[in-house]
């Protein structure tokens, strides 16, 4: 079905007159392009987004949390003298006063401003790169510490929730409708030695020893702007996962895709390798972005949350692998399983360099 831009756009308050809508990134999940228009004489862009509200059930409360957010974090940002057109993403407002359309065809559109003179990386090309990335993310949390967390959604329930996470495991490998386990029980077994790390940080949410906060929940590299001039972070993009949580996650998450060089899906394991520079980097940014902000109890946990997400994320491919491969998607067969060895390999890793992990830590909190 071809899409029809120029209706699309016309329901927003784009400055110009329309001239085209390419396709724009890489993501997964949500259709991204770039929408340029002709404003005197010059070329003015915009991201254009049609979200995915198979993913995200809920797009009308997925966009209150992504206005609050941008709000709140303009009014730090203005009050701190910055930019907050480059350093948060900008909501275009549709002509009737919204942050999004809904079409006769049940789409939803969204329109952000079009941040310049910056990009993201899929990769590492400069080390730099990671301090700064990871000081993003750090003041991203700091700037909404204040923010409370109630009033948000979850876009994902239980998206981190590693203790519901295990029991959808265990119950896969119970009921083993495919007959899968007996090709995984080293996998499995993998899993259910470390099933009290599973609750750990859950167990200290409920008891008040860890703090609810506003978290970002995708902190891929690939989702900080990085300034084309200077190299630092600018902005934090994909903010539809914004909801409560515990900075642990955002930490943890973020480490656990920057530091291993190899692919997700890597079936030579020997290439799968935890950076411990990458870790110094990445805590180094963060810790200081972060100042004061963190309690000692999360400081202490920063070393387990990288170990628990990479072991959250190998548990939830492992499931996956066991239901007959109904969540992530697959282009071989095992797919989901290779991916679930290569996490298993980074935790290991993680396990050997737990006491050079807490050094650094202690380095830099």
């Amino acid at each position: 079905m071809n899409t029809d831009f120029q209706g699309i756009v016309n329901q927003f308050n784009f400055e110009g007159n329309f001239l085209s809508a390419e396709p724009y990134g890489g993501g997964h999940i949500n259709d991204t392009y770039i929408a340029k228009f002709a404003v005197n004489g010059s070329t003015r862009s915009y991201i254009l987004q049609r979200i995915n509200h198979h993913v995200f059930r809920d797009p009308v409360g997925l966009m209150s949390n992504i206005e609050a957010v941008t709000s709140h974090l303009r009014r730090k940002i203005n009050s701190a003298g910055g930019d907050p057109e480059r350093e948060t993403l900008t909501l275009i407002p549709t002509v009737n006063g919204n942050s999004f359309i809904e079409t006769d065809q049940g789409e939803y559109w969204r329109g952000y401003l079009f941040i310049n003179n910056a990009r993201t990386y899929e990769s590492i090309e400069n080390l730099d790169h990671v301090y700064h990335a990871a000081a993003a993310f750090g003041n991203f949390q700091r700037l909404l510490s204040d923010y409370p967390s109630a009033d948000l959604i979850d876009t994902i329930p239980d998206f981190h929730n590693t203790k519901k996470r295990y029991l959808a495991f265990s119950e896969s490998v119970e009921k083993d409708e495919l007959n899968r386990g007996r090709f995984s029980k080293n996998e499995i077994e993998f899993v259910m030695q470390r099933v009290n790390d599973t609750s750990l940080l859950i167990e200290k949410l409920e008891l008040g020893e860890l703090p609810e906060r506003i978290t970002h929940n995708d902190t891929k590299f690939n989702n900080v702007l990085i300034d084309n001039e200077t190299g630092t972070g600018v902005c934090v993009i994909d903010l539809d996962t914004v909801m409560p949580g515990l900075s642990l996650y955002d930490f943890g998450d973020a480490i656990r895709t920057l530091a291993n060089p190899a692919a997700e899906d890597e079936t030579d394991l020997s290439l799968v390798n935890f950076e411990l520079q990458i870790f110094d980097l990445y805590t180094h940014g963060y810790l200081d972005a972060m100042g004061n902000e963190l309690t000692s109890q999360e400081k202490d946990h920063l070393t387990f949350s990288a170990i628990l997400m990479t072991l959250e994320c190998g548990m939830r491919f492992l499931t996956d692998h066991l239901q007959g491969d109904k969540y992530f998607k697959i282009h071989r067969e095992d797919h989901n399983l290779d991916r679930c060895r290569t996490q298993f390999k980074l935790v290991v890793d993680m396990e050997t360099h737990f006491d050079e992990m807490q050094i650094i830590v202690e380095k830099y909190r």
